[in-house]
């Protein structure tokens, strides 16, 4: 796991390298269109994984202490945050478009889809992860800790590099 967490910090690394580059290029054309962004949908977003991510820590401590009870209801937050930020995200998308921002309009639009839409994919990657951190839970047979805190491991990369597109795209100036 640790592995393809460094595996994909690097290439996250790169697409952020890239789009500071062409906003460095653009900068205007940058600002102008991050002010269509609804930042208060993506604070409401940060605040949501950030949250995920203290309910998923909270699942490998109460699985470690042999509370499974409890870290089941911790991961299964966790998973309702990686569902309401999807629903938040496609939701944001559906009224960008609406509005007419499509990934075609401009530079900073291709990336905004690009990177939100390559997050989004690793929340569905991650929430497949949990499913599988609650199938361990779920039965006193399995409740393999290495696998429980794997689960936790990819979900926190995804958390943090919500946290560095979130700067990226609606707070950098």
């Amino acid at each position: 796991m640790w592995v393809l967490v460094m595996i994909e910090g690097l290439t996250f690394a790169a697409y952020f390298v890239v789009y500071t580059y062409f906003y460095r290029q653009s900068p205007d054309l940058f600002l102008a269109s991050q002010a269509h962004l609804d930042l208060t949908l993506g604070v409401v977003n940060t605040i949501i994984l950030l949250t995920s991510s203290w309910s998923i820590a909270r699942c490998v401590e109460r699985s470690r202490a042999g509370d499974y009870k409890a870290a089941l209801r911790n991961v299964l937050l966790t998973m309702a945050g990686g569902f309401l930020f999807a629903g938040i995200k496609l939701y944001e998308w559906s009224v960008e478009i609406g509005r007419g921002f499509t990934f075609t309009t401009n530079t900073f639009f291709s990336f905004y889809y690009f990177l939100t839409g390559i997050h989004l994919l690793h929340i569905i990657v991650g929430s497949i992860a949990l499913f599988v951190v609650i199938h361990q839970l779920s039965s006193p047979a399995r409740r393999a800790q290495e696998i429980i805190e794997t689960g936790a491991t990819y979900w926190h990369m995804v958390d943090f590099l919500w946290v560095i597109i979130f700067a990226l795209l609606y707070v950098m100036r």
